[in-house]
């Protein structure tokens, strides 16, 4: 055994030894910085090494913590500083490993800029980068640098999240295979070994970072803001082994040796303070037992900033329409454990994973990814993303934004090939109605600085007589925050019973609030303020809109600011209920006091002698409406459905390289530009470009005919393109109009009917068990006689070691080949199986088939992983005397993430755990799985998860340059021949010819019937999909543009594992899952 590092023989003091930088005060002059500094606070820079100087009782606001090696990311206990400027972290999580077209990781991050993110967080898979020992390849899909160009391109900030270790529902955490057999040590700890293992790995993520520039500069630099240490664990002895509190701060201390100077932080898998308290220098692991409940150890080993992930619906996808309640103690905890820092959630639940299994109701697993996106839906995004708020949490990432595809043999046994995780943008890339919902949180967040810098002053049950917010209905609660330098309020009002769909009405009391006028009570021409089911809303008071300030509104903002000299707002709510808002005096030309059927303006005048125009919406408006529009205010009122299909792209540079412009940072609201246009109608707006000749451009993607609503600076568009086309040749000049709310109409470029894909025909087949066959030759097979193993589940009988990982086979199916010599007594076979969740095994004696051993998943809370079952062998099938050869062929579902706070779990035994051969013994095993196993894989491009070791994977048959003219002529709808069970290839090619300048997402399809076999779909090569017909939930594979050739030759190769004696009739189409007149350039996304 490797000896463990002394438990205290790490350095724990972490050292800086890259010198300060003081900011250069390089102001930008745009229009809204001296609006964006009302509401930041000018920061005092701390001397080197000064860490959390801040006195959280201190009323002076100027007083910033930082890490010492750059004052370009700061912080208080309220939100984040960077550049200089307060922001509000809001945050898309995004793997681009799950989307191995890197030419389509642009379109993720422009939707996700255009839905008002201003981050995004993304994890790094060891596992893929680090496939082998010596081995990093950061090239293709693993690639970080066009990322981090696509960002800064995008105007997007980067938490990335490195790990070693990720969870991420991926086989092993994320973990390299190697490593989880060729380390003898604990994993996750601070075990000499280990440490061997991920160092190299560490240093090349921070060489990446710092020898391109890539953390966060002043007049150079890129988008990275923050680097998280590991993910989700303790900081105490026990559970799982010790050492787990040096080896976070050893890693620390190597991400700061190798230069990365923006803050490191970390995700607390629970509300349990580990890493969250102490001295950033101090490093003493807990010796009490740790977990939910439990203890944690002293000292932040490295951590600068604490965070702790929440899934407040679990897991559970099988019931959609049961929630759990709102949690409520985050700010509790916060100020118990870190006030000096934001409330910082890295994971907070944006969907779910599903696990393998059929159908709804089942318990927990396979109810499928629109039960998924059901449950956390735009009602669950409503109310518990504002719950979030209501804590006063100012970084919040959502998990997923994008959820993508786990390919190949990269996931755990959990989860099956999809990760679709019901987010708000779908595996396709489809935009979702919670898309819309985060969207228009987004657009209010990137709106409403006054909200950066709250404080949470009470709640409706916080007194029995006199409390904070002050509700007539109790059945309502409510949360007060409160900008102390502006004044502006933020009342968070949901059901008192978070899970309720009644539909209730209630007022809010203002006396004895701070703000500056002298209302009683909201609101005052509607009999109340609705809460309409499941939904939550934000309540504002005193919060301004360019140079003006909203008296008070039950209506949500989409938009505020200023649009040349005029301040814009544009307020919506729900056409279902009345909405009421008040701002100063507007004087109507008409001297009408109804703007439309559903909305109407009235005076008046508060004991203060304040003057106020109320605006009263009833229920039942639909549609935009403009209420005021003058030559210094814009003001409009929309139904939330409309609102939702509005966008803000910002007035940027963003068709350029930002790298290669004055101000890096030029793409980035609130940076390097305040400036905006708003644009309703289409089904995406990616970005917005004004030349100074009045040319709108703007830039995005169509699914039918639109009507387009521009709203602008007043006289500021002349004429609007559409991805390069004209909109209206014929429009006047609009520096002469009245009106900044414009309207064009824009057509998709072909129809519908112009586009479709074939029908897959043509296919050819090949046997692919020639292993099974009399004669086989397995000479140059390795023998499989190892007697130890690192894997701590030992094998509970025979003499050798069967564990296909120890042998270099860790992905996919491995065969496994037991040689024996027969006799009158040789009856039968024991054999304990481990594949995991969902595995099968299919035996054979010397080509006759015995049986297939079946597990299970989560599927009625049946988890099956492992075996134990006897084969008797049919009469007459030993050969007496001479050598018999029982063959299995096994699938490894991927290795076990970490459980209960044991890493060693992703040591997991996967192979034949037992053996035993009634009435004789074996003489040798033989092992073969992937060609060349995961230190000498072949496939470079995809990498060493992409195939595993049945036979065909191992000729290459998956490969597109494959010659398969000599194979037989059969349709995939046959099946298997004879109706045996064994393993079969399909293959046939065919065109696409999808137009260019559109998205046209395009999915293949078995058909949903439930027949005992599991097949391989390989697209150009590349392992797009497991299906297990006999289970399920997943017959539908997304494949995206990139791994499927658009205007051109395709290969299809199916392998198809019949598991028992039985007819197949297994069929497969293509199915297009939209068609977008898209502005995306899918050639050159950089």
């Amino acid at each position: 055994m490797i000896p463990e590092k002394d438990a205290w023989g790490v350095d724990t003091v972490i050292k800086h030894p890259h010198k300060h930088k003081p900011w250069s005060k390089k102001w930008l002059t745009l229009p809204l910085l001296v609006i964006a500094l009302c509401y930041t606070s000018r920061p005092t820079w701390l001397p080197k090494g000064c860490d959390h100087t801040l006195d959280t009782q201190s009323n002076q606001p100027n007083a910033f913590s930082s890490n010492g090696r750059t004052g370009l990311v700061q912080w208080d206990g309220k939100s984040l500083v960077v550049k200089g400027q307060r922001i509000f972290l809001w945050s898309g999580e995004f793997h681009t490993f799950r989307l191995p077209s890197p030419e389509l990781w642009g379109d993720i991050l422009e939707k996700t800029k255009a839905a008002g993110f201003n981050a995004i967080s993304v994890y790094v898979h060891w596992g893929l980068v680090n496939p082998a020992p010596g081995k990093l390849d950061f090239s293709g899909f693993r690639a970080l640098d066009p990322l981090f160009k696509l960002a800064m391109k995008s105007g997007l900030w980067v938490v990335l999240r490195p790990g070693p270790y990720i969870n991420a529902e991926v086989s092993g955490g994320g973990i390299p295979h190697w490593v989880t057999s060729e380390v003898a040590g604990h994993l996750r700890t601070n075990n000499t070994n280990y440490a061997r293992a991920w160092e190299p790995y560490v240093d090349a993520i921070a060489d990446i970072l710092v020898k391109g520039n890539w953390q966060i500069g002043d007049t150079t630099g890129g988008p990275v803001i923050a680097v998280q240490l590991e993910n989700e664990y303790l900081a105490t002895h026990s559970p799982g082994h010790k050492y787990k509190a040096p080896y976070m701060a050893a890693l620390a201390r190597r991400f700061v040796d190798r230069g990365i100077v923006v803050p490191l932080t970390y995700n607390d898998a629970y509300m349990g303070g580990n890493y969250a308290t102490g001295e950033i220098g101090q490093c003493e692991e807990g010796e009490e037992e740790g977990g939910e409940n439990g203890s944690h150890g002293k000292g932040r080993c490295g951590v600068e900033l604490y965070g702790v992930d929440s899934y407040p619906q679990r897991f559970d996808c099988s019931n959609p329409d049961v929630w759990n309640p709102v949690v409520t103690t985050y700010h509790d905890f916060h100020m118990k454990t870190n006030p000096h820092e934001p409330l910082y959630i890295p994971e907070f639940q944006g969907g779910s994973f599903d696990a393998w299994g059929g159908g709804t109701k089942h318990g927990w697993a396979g109810a499928g990814y629109e039960a998924c996106r059901q449950l956390t839906g735009p009602e669950f995004s409503q109310v518990f993303n504002l719950g979030l708020w209501a804590n006063n949490a100012k970084m919040i990432n959502l998990y997923m934004l994008y959820g993508g595809t786990t390919w190949g043999y990269m996931p755990f046994p959990g989860v099956y090939t999809s990760y679709d995780y019901g987010a708000g943008i779908t595996e396709t890339r489809r935009l979702t109605s919670k898309y819309a919902e985060l969207k228009r949180q987004g657009l209010f967040l990137r709106s409403v600085p006054d909200f950066y810098a709250t404080d949470v002053v009470g709640n409706s049950t916080d007194s029995d007589h006199h409390p904070i917010v002050n509700l007539d209905n109790p059945k309502v609660f409510g949360t007060l925050l409160r900008n102390e330098a502006t004044g502006a309020e933020f009342y968070i009002v949901r059901h008192a019973d978070s899970t309720s769909h009644e539909t209730v009405g209630f007022r809010l009391n203002l006396a004895g609030t701070l703000a500056p006028n002298s209302v009683e009570s909201i609101p005052l021409t509607i009999p109340s303020i609705t809460l309409s089911g499941r939904a939550s809303k934000v309540l504002l008071r005193n919060v301004s809109y360019g140079s003006s300030r909203l008296a008070w509104s039950t209506a949500s903002i989409l938009y505020a600011g200023k649009m040349g000299n005029r301040d814009v707002l544009f307020l919506h709510g729900p056409s279902s209920e009345g909405h009421e808002f008040a701002v100063p005096l507007q004087k109507q030309s008409s001297g009408s006091a109804r703007i439309s059927q559903h909305v109407s303006v009235s005076q008046h005048t508060l004991s203060n002698s304040r003057e106020f125009s109320v605006v009263t919406v009833l229920p039942g408006s639909v549609g935009l409406v403009t209420i005021f529009e003058t030559s210094s205010q814009l003001v409009l009122f929309a139904d939330s459905d409309t609102a939702g299909n509005f966008w803000a792209p910002v007035l940027a540079p963003q068709g350029k390289d930002s790298l290669m412009e004055p101000n890096p940072y030029a793409n980035f609201f609130q940076f390097g530009t305040n400036s905006t246009v708003l644009v309703g109608g289409p089904y995406l707006v990616r970005d917005a470009q004004l030349s100074s000749k009045g040319e709108l451009s703007l830039r995005g993607d169509l699914e039918k005919e639109s009507m387009l609503t521009v709203i602008a600076e007043l006289g500021a568009v002349r004429r609007v393109f559409w991805n390069g086309v004209p909109v209206d040749t014929m429009l006047h000049d609009s520096s002469a109009s009245t009106s900044g709310v414009l309207r064009f109409l824009v057509f998709p470029r072909l129809r519908v009917a112009d586009i479709e894909v074939p029908k897959l025909t043509d296919w050819r087949y090949q046997d692919s068990l020639p292993e099974v066959q009399e004669g086989y030759d397995d000479s140059k097979w390795m023998v499989a006689n190892k007697t130890s193993t690192n894997i701590p589940e030992r094998p509970y009988f025979g003499e050798n070691v069967l564990y296909g990982c120890d042998y270099g086979f860790c992905e996919g199916a491995v065969v496994w080949r037991g040689h024996f010599t027969g006799s009158s007594e040789t009856t039968g076979a024991r054999l304990v199986i481990n594949g995991g969740l969902v595995f099968a095994a299919s035996i054979w004696l010397n080509g006759e088939f015995l049986a297939t051993t079946y597990g299970n998943s989560s599927n009625y809370h049946n988890n099956i992983p492992e075996t134990d079952q006897v084969y008797h062998f049919p009469a007459n099938s030993v050969i007496q005397g001479g050598n018999n050869v029982l063959t299995v062929v096994q699938d490894n579902m991927g290795l076990e993430m970490t459980v209960d706070w044991t890493a060693d779990f992703s040591k997991s035994p996967r192979g034949i755990r037992g053996y035993e051969l009634i009435g004789g013994s074996f003489t040798e095993w033989k092992v073969q799985g992937k060609e060349g196993g995961y230190t000498g894989y072949k496939d470079k491009l995809r990498g060493v998860q992409n195939e595993g070791g049945l036979y065909g994977e191992r000729q290459g048959w998956h490969l597109p340059g494959f010659d398969d003219s000599n194979w037989t002529k059969s349709d995939i709808s046959n099946g298997l021949p004879n109706n045996q069970a064994g393993v079969g290839w399909f293959r046939t090619t065919f065109s696409l010819k999808i137009p260019h300048a559109y998205d046209v997402p395009i999915s293949f399809e078995f058909e949903n019937k439930p027949e005992p076999y599991r097949a391989l779909l390989f697209v150009n090569g590349w392992l797009m999909g497991r299906y297990i017909a006999n289970l399920g939930p997943q017959y539908k594979f997304p494949i995206p543009e990139g791994i499927l050739n658009h205007r051109g030759e395709n290969t299809v190769a199916i392998a198809i594992w019949s598991m028992e004696n039985a007819q197949l009739s297994p069929n497969l189409k293509l199915t297009i899952e939209g068609i977008f007149d898209s502005g995306y350039d899918f050639s050159s996304p950089l």
